[in-house]
């Protein structure tokens, strides 16, 4: 319960000082168009020279690309910002304003920041979503629901995981602003379905970098395709990333010394 309050508090202060610069909003709304756009346009030239790309069709692929932009949206509001604001404090030795905190540390760097225009990009991705199931003449379907919101979830953790590991290495390594700025070059590969990958790039996209998996598992729960067996492997990967990342992240903690030093 703790947490719980504490999480709502910094959403509440988030949200407080995003409506101080609400002309961010209407910068937001243009950047998304602009991406919706493009991402249209590069799924409609595939489509003029293809029915279907690795066994998905277009309204499937329509489907990928609003997890894409959902989940996008997800990680440009609550999960960057706040692991930035980690990579900072930890490069300056500020980190002990947090760590004197009396919270979990992991929870309190994790909910500190909350870009509220970003949901822009959320209402986006679920906008394409309904486009796509109506396009599929999707029926209501409790297990394609439930696979979907917790593949969601899982996905959320998985890149969450991913960046705390990334971050985390600023304990031991100086230049680790440009390791994160890859994320955004290798999230662009979610756009597209795993399936579509060769093995080796799949892999990798899965175990090293879970951007596409992190994707594609909402994505086959809403199209069917996703298998009980596949839903349990996401399940434990997921776990697993996370129980790595904290324990990166507290073995970080061990040898940090910051301005109280």
């Amino acid at each position: 319960m703790k947490g719980i309050s504490l999480a709502y508090n910094y959403l509440r202060i988030g949200i407080l000082n995003e409506f101080q610069y609400r002309a961010n909003l209407y910068i937001q709304i243009l950047q998304t168009f602009i991406a919706l756009a493009t991402g249209l346009i590069g799924l409609n030239l595939v489509f003029s020279q293809t029915t279907a790309l690795g066994g998905w069709s277009k309204p499937e692929l329509l489907a990928v690309m609003g997890v894409f932009t959902l989940i996008g949206g997800i990680i440009r509001a609550a999960i960057q910002p706040n692991m930035e604001r980690l990579m900072e404090e930890i490069r300056e030795g500020t980190l002990d304003y947090a760590l004197t905190k009396p919270a979990d540390a992991q929870l309190l760097i994790s909910v500190r920041e909350f870009r509220l225009w970003q949901i822009v990009d959320i209402i986006t991705g679920f906008v394409v979503l309904a486009v796509a199931l109506s396009q599929l003449n999707w029926l209501i379907d409790l297990w394609s629901v439930l696979g979907f919101l917790s593949a969601l979830v899982m996905g959320s953790m998985m890149i969450y995981s991913f960046w705390l590991i990334i971050t985390s290495t600023a304990f031991w390594f100086i230049r680790v602003q440009e390791i994160a700025n890859l994320f955004e070059g290798l999230y662009a590969a979610g756009r597209w379905p795993i399936d579509i990958y060769p093995n080796w790039l799949r892999y990798g996209l899965t175990f090293l970098v879970p951007v596409a998996f992190a994707i594609s598992i909402p994505s086959q729960a809403l199209t069917g395709r996703l298998t009980l067996e596949t839903w349990f492997g996401a399940l434990v990967f997921t776990v697993f990333l996370f129980l790595f990342a904290r324990g990166i992240f507290k073995l970080g903690l061990k040898g940090y010394s910051g301005a109280s030093a």
